[in-house]
């Protein structure tokens, strides 16, 4: 099931929201300006949207810029110490963006014209605690105390790429040969990127083998239309790159995406499904759309159009998501997945509805409240094994139409998580 398979969870670095150092006044502010987005979103209806959501988004990259120190250029840097401590973690990379050859960068964030491909081996520190990078104050960081890089190369081709992975599965024994595919959201830097799904991989000891697709995100929150544009020119490229690993030696491949990943996920998926040409689609095992950033009316139609999935996707929604409130006003007011609020709707089409709005979130956006639920992955998992249970007083409070289970809340979790399903059985 979901966490035998993905084996994910950890906290995404998105919308300018991830925890490097903050100064105690910029946190101050960052709070204080994210509390107060549902009030500029509303405020004086007479300006223009895209005046507002210009400002909005000008706001919010002033106070993100005290917010986060961003891994930039050379951040990458290998750290080739012979007695270096540590767990080691290859990671291939598939990925749209333009390669940048200055030292320790490897991609930046404007789009190629094709797929490159490399293969990055990264060490997560013996001090690691779960859900955090340990960034370097420099590069190429203390692998004691720091998430370094040991390895890093480029690939020729994707027939390198394709002989990578085969090796790498041929080291597991069989049924345990699968692949962890993850594709991150907006305003995210490579490095961030490779160093948030290293990290996801390492704090749930995932089985698979990590494979990253990276499309061309700037890593700058004004930069919200030109992530939109490259996650869209991204789609036939996850295509590709999905049908290399389907066709691979895998057994069982897992996809993870976050926010605005979902809309390139989702869309791949369905032109694969649509296509005259099917790969080995039975291989594909989880699917986890956590926090998608995708509008609601747009996902119905890629539903409908993919059918009803012979595995269900599963959803990860907050209808708190401060991130998402600001992308639908941005969209001309249309709700986004990630905080859509009717799960039989949800469940008809196929989807098992994982609710944590009532989980205080570790971020003041409560966009990465996925994150938190690697520390409650045996429940989850068992939740999940036994589909979804049985009816009962749970289904009263969420609707009718809809099988409920409620995980209360175990271990720093602060409230209950809602696992909804339909009563359709899978086709």
């Amino acid at each position: 099931m979901i966490f035998n398979a993905t084996c994910w969870l950890g906290e995404a670095a998105e919308y300018g929201l991830s925890k490097y150092v903050v100064a105690p006044a910029h946190k101050v502010a960052c709070d204080a300006y994210l509390a107060h987005t549902p009030f500029v979103l509303k405020s004086k209806p007479s300006i223009r949207r895209a005046g507002q959501a210009t400002v909005a988004l000008l706001s919010l990259s002033f106070l993100l810029t005290g917010c986060a120190s961003r891994p930039e250029v050379g951040a990458l840097l290998a750290n080739h110490e012979m007695n270096a401590v540590g767990k080691d973690h290859t990671v291939l990379v598939a990925t749209t963006r333009d390669r940048d050859p200055r030292p320790g960068t490897y991609f930046g964030g404007e789009r190629s014209e094709s797929v490159s491909y490399a293969t990055i081996t990264v060490a997560v520190p013996p001090t690691h605690e779960p859900g955090k990078i340990e960034w370097p104050s420099q590069a190429p960081g203390n692998p004691a105390t720091d998430f370094v890089v040991r390895d890093a190369a480029y690939l020729d081709s994707e027939r390198d790429f394709v002989k990578a992975l085969n090796a790498q599965l041929a080291l597991r024994p069989p049924g345990r040969r699968k692949v962890f595919v993850f594709i991150h959201g907006y305003n995210t830097m490579f490095a961030e990127g490779l160093y948030r799904f290293t990290q996801i991989v390492d704090d749930a000891d995932a089985p698979g083998v990590p494979v990253l697709f990276t499309w061309a995100s700037r890593g700058h929150v004004t930069d919200y239309v030109y992530d939109t544009n490259s996650a869209t020119a991204a789609r036939d490229e996850l295509e590709h790159t999905l049908r290399l690993v389907l066709a691979s030696n895998a057994e069982e491949i897992n996809i993870l995406a976050h926010s605005m990943g979902n809309w390139v996920t989702v869309e791949a998926l369905r032109q694969i499904k649509i296509s005259a040409k099917l790969p080995p689609i039975s291989k594909l095992g989880a699917v986890v759309l956590a926090a998608p950033d995708i509008d609601i009316d747009v996902f119905k139609s890629e539903m409908r159009r993919f059918g009803k999935p012979r595995k269900p996707f599963f959803i990860i929604v907050s209808r708190d998501d401060k991130a998402l409130r600001l992308s639908d006003f941005i969209a001309g007011g249309k709700q986004r997945l990630g905080a859509y609020s009717n799960d039989t709707e949800l469940t008809a089409l196929g989807a098992v509805v994982i609710d944590m709005t009532d989980v205080k979130a570790d971020d003041p956006s409560n966009h990465a409240k996925f994150a938190q639920l690697a520390e409650i992955a045996p429940e989850m998992r068992e939740v999940l094994a036994r589909g979804v249970a049985t009816e009962g007083e749970s289904d009263t409070a969420k609707g009718q139409g809809t099988l409920t289970s409620v995980i209360e809340g175990p271990g720093g979790l602060s409230a209950p998580i809602w696992i909804v399903r339909g009563n359709q059985s899978e086709q």
